[in-house]
Order: structure tokens, then C-alpha cells, then sequence
């Protein structure tokens, strides 16, 4: 199941970046465009195998971050590399929207008995998340006749002009480019260690539905009329905007007032879905049924593709109404379909336990480190809040941890204000967990 080298611990051999990896990234410079929001630390990766990764100069990094939750395989599982090798050798591309091949109704078949969509569904193949989040709001809107959307502060749902309409998570992504190209209203999402209507922690869940009333109360009564609105659009579990679970009650609630007004709910699950909760989705630990999923990153094992589930009902737009040059490819799907095998063989379970395992050594790390505010998550999705003295988010602090990490060989990243996310590839042991726990620690007392 678990495709390593003979490494137990990070190997660090030059100053970071080394003398190969700082030519690169002067090249990169040079020619690539500069809108890439990359990190303080400099990463130039060489060769990836199982958890870990290697740099142009031979350093080797204990990979806690999975290409942003990509490679829920890990580096270059053997079997991922076999099926694609396979694959190659006898087709790579015949444009699955002009042309027929088995690869993609395999793939839907197999997505229609994993999602937890009631009834039959069709998938519409894309090559990324933000192309996904595309699908869903025009078969949204073809399919209701309405034109309104409801989004949630904090949320990322790519940065093409629809999906950047959605996305709210960070100030750069929308700056310089003009008025939303659809009609979004955002609200804010239910994060609770951070309420935004001042009501506290509780344990009956009635502090977690602030948004949904201001969506009930507030803005169908005012400037969003429910016949209008084609969808609500929501993260499982936020990703850019700090990993930041919805509280079960919370998506429920969403699910009724979608019943009552006959809107769609969409659930985003490009980061959260393909096991790294625990679950094969996020949306699953809620017991909802959504109408329409979007899946990319760890559905491929580190190749591009996206998809859109939907009720059968939902997805019968006429032709032509919405393709993809290269959405569906052969080899792609070929990767899909051994990664859910993989992770229905073993690895969603194993991001369950190991999850646990991490969550219970990140909050012994709580009780010791006084700016560690919160530790949540689900499964290998986990988000680590850092914080000032008086309890506000403290990015300045998280990107010196971040740093740290990387100068002793651990790869993480930041999300949210001030929060380092942990999103490691799924085949991820606990005796890995322990290094990654050791580095993390000695970061964070060497940062404060």
C-alpha cells in the first residue's frame, strides 16, 4: 500500500534553495508569470516517491502538504505509474466530447456508485477544479432558469471569472479585475472558533445557524428573492479559507432550505473529496445528499482532472451546451480509476486513522505552544490556527513556523489568515507523523 524509499527522516545537504535550485527559480523569474501566489520558502522539486519529495540539489523533504492535497497517492505510487504507463501505450487523447471511449463511462459509473447523490447521476468531465466549479454554475442556471448564487466568505472556488465570482478567501484573487462576472452574495460561513455572529461555542448546534438565518432571514427578504437564486455554493470543509469544517447542522440546514425553494445545492469537494477526511467525501460526515459535486486534485494521483456529478435529472442539457477539448482523457481517467480503488482499498481508512493519530500529537502541541489557537479537521485535512497574545490570527508567526519547517525538511502551507494546513498524502504512517510532529514543534519554538 505504502510506496517509500528507505527514508525515515529528511535529509537536508545544501542551504535552501541550493545552487541548482536558485538557477531555476531565477529562470522561472525570468519567463513564468509572477500571479503564482507561492510561499516565502522556495521549493524546487526533482523527484517525488511515496511521502517524500527531493530537490534539485538532493534534498529530501518529508511532504506534508501532497502538491495542495493533489497526490492522495503519494509520489509516484508504482500502481498510479503502472496504470497511467499502460495507458499511454494505447491511447492518449481522442476528444471524448466528439468520440466515444470505455475510460469515460467507467469512470461515471464508478462515480455514480461512490457519491452520496440520491438516485442516478451523469458526470461532466473537466480538467481542474475551477473548470468543475464552471459546469455546475451553467448547468445550475440552465437547469433552474434562475441566475443568483449564494457563496460564503472565506470560500475558494478557483479564480476562472465564474468561479471567482464564488471566491472570497483572499483579498489578491479578486484585486484588478472589476465587477464579479455573475450575480453572488456572500455570507459569512459557520466558523467556530471564530463565530461571526458573536454567539459562542454550545453544544446543542444552535450557535453554528447564524448563516442560514441571515440567509433565511435576512437576505431572501431583502436582496436576494429564493426563486431567483440557482444555487448555494459550499465547501464540506473550506480550504483556502483555513480548513475550516462546516459544522454537520450547518449543511443540513442548507440542504432543507434548498428543498423548500428548489435550489441547488453544490457542494465544492475539489479539496476535501478522494478520502482525505476519513470518508470519501466531506460532505458524507454531515449525512447530506447534495445535487450537484464538484471533485479535481486528489481524484487524478497528480494528473489533471476534474469532474461534475449531478442528478441525472439535473445534468440533461441539451447538445452542445458545455464540453471540454481535453476533459475525459484516457490517461487521466486511467489514473482516476486506480486512485479510487486505492483508496477504497485501504488508504480513505488509513486517512482516518493516521488523521486521528495526527490531530491527537498537533493538540499535545496545543497544550505546550500557547499561540496555537485551534486544531480541526477531519482525517489527513487538518488546519493548525496560530495566534497573538490577545487571541488574533498571527500570520506574520505562521510563515516563520512555515519556514522553519522547510529549513528542517518539512514541507507544509499556509491557509486562512494564520493557519498552516496539513494535507499529506493519504498513504501517510504515524511513525511519519512523529517526525512531522518533532520538526514541527522544534519550528515552532525556534519561531515564537
Amino acid at each position: 500500500m505504502t510506496p517509500e524509499k528507505d527514508f525515515q527522516r529528511p535529509v537536508i545537504k545544501t542551504e535552501l534553495p541550493g545552487p541548482k535550485g536558485r538557477e531555476i527559480i531565477a529562470a522561472d523569474e525570468k519567463y513564468v508569470t509572477p500571479s503564482y501566489p507561492r510561499p516565502d520558502y522556495k521549493l524546487v522539486a526533482e523527484k517525488g516517491f511515496g511521502v517524500w519529495l527531493e530537490d534539485t540539489d538532493g534534498n529530501v523533504f518529508l511532504d506534508c502538504n501532497a502538491g495542495v492535497a493533489v497526490c492522495s497517492t503519494g509520489h509516484c505510487h508504482p500502481q498510479i505509474v503502472e496504470a497511467i504507463t499502460e495507458q499511454t501505450q494505447k491511447l492518449m487523447h481522442m476528444c471524448g466530447t466528439d468520440f466515444y471511449y470505455e475510460h469515460m463511462p467507467a469512470l461515471g459509473k464508478k462515480l455514480n456508485e461512490i457519491c452520496p447523490i440520491e438516485g442516478d447521476t451523469k458526470t461532466h468531465f473537466a480538467n481542474s477544479g475551477a473548470e468543475a466549479i464552471e459546469t455546475a454554475l451553467k448547468l445550475a442556471m440552465y437547469h433552474t432558469k434562475r441566475q443568483k448564487f449564494i457563496s460564503f466568505f472565506g470560500s475558494f472556488h478557483g479564480r476562472t471569472l465564474g468561479a471567482l465570482s464564488l471566491t472570497s478567501s483572499k483579498r489578491a484573487q479578486r484585486l484588478g479585475f472589476a465587477r464579479q462576472a455573475l450575480d453572488v452574495t456572500h455570507v459569512p460561513y459557520a466558523y467556530c472558533y471564530r463565530c461571526p455572529f458573536n454567539k459562542g461555542k454550545c453544544d446543542d448546534g444552535t450557535c453554528c445557524m447564524g448563516t442560514t438565518q441571515w440567509i433565511e432571514d435576512r437576505l431572501f427578504k431583502t436582496t436576494c428573492p429564493p426563486e431567483e437564486v440557482a444555487g448555494i455554493v459550499v465547501e464540506a470543509v473550506q480550504g483556502e479559507g483555513g480548513y475550516v469544517p462546516a459544522p454537520p447542522e450547518v449543511l443540513q440546514a442548507i440542504r432543507k432550505i434548498c428543498d423548500k425553494h428548489g435550489i441547488m445545492m453544490i457542494v465544492d469537494e475539489v479539496q476535501s473529496g478522494m478520502g482525505r477526511t476519513g470518508k470519501m467525501f466531506a460532505i458524507e460526515h454531515a449525512g447530506v445528499s447534495p445535487d450537484i459535486m464538484c471533485l479535481a486534485k486528489g481524484i487524478g494521483s497528480g494528473l489533471p482532472i476534474g469532474a461534475t456529478v449531478a442528478k441525472a435529472e439535473i445534468m440533461s442539457w441539451h447538445k452542445g451546451a458545455h464540453a471540454s477539448t481535453f476533459g475525459g482523457n484516457p490517461v487521466c481517467i486511467a489514473s482516476a480509476l486506480k486512485t479510487i480503488e486505492l483508496l477504497e482499498n485501504g488508504l480513505t481508512d488509513n486517512a482516518a486513522e493516521v488523521g486521528n493519530y495526527l490531530m491527537d500529537g498537533l493538540r499535545k502541541l496545543q497544550e505546550k505552544h500557547s499561540c496555537i489557537g485551534d486544531v480541526r479537521g477531519h482525517g489527513l485535512m487538518v488546519g493548525v490556527e496560530f495566534v497573538g497574545e490577545n487571541g488574533e490570527p498571527h500570520a506574520e508567526l505562521r510563515d516563520k513556523i512555515e519556514m522553519a519547517c522547510f529549513n528542517r525538511g518539512l514541507i507544509i502551507l499556509g491557509c486562512g489568515e494564520s493557519t498552516i494546513r496539513w494535507s499529506p498524502p493519504l498513504i501517510l504512517t504515524k511513525e511519519n507523523v512523529d517526525v512531522a510532529l518533532e520538526i514541527f514543534d522544534e519550528a515552532i519554538a525556534e519561531s515564537m
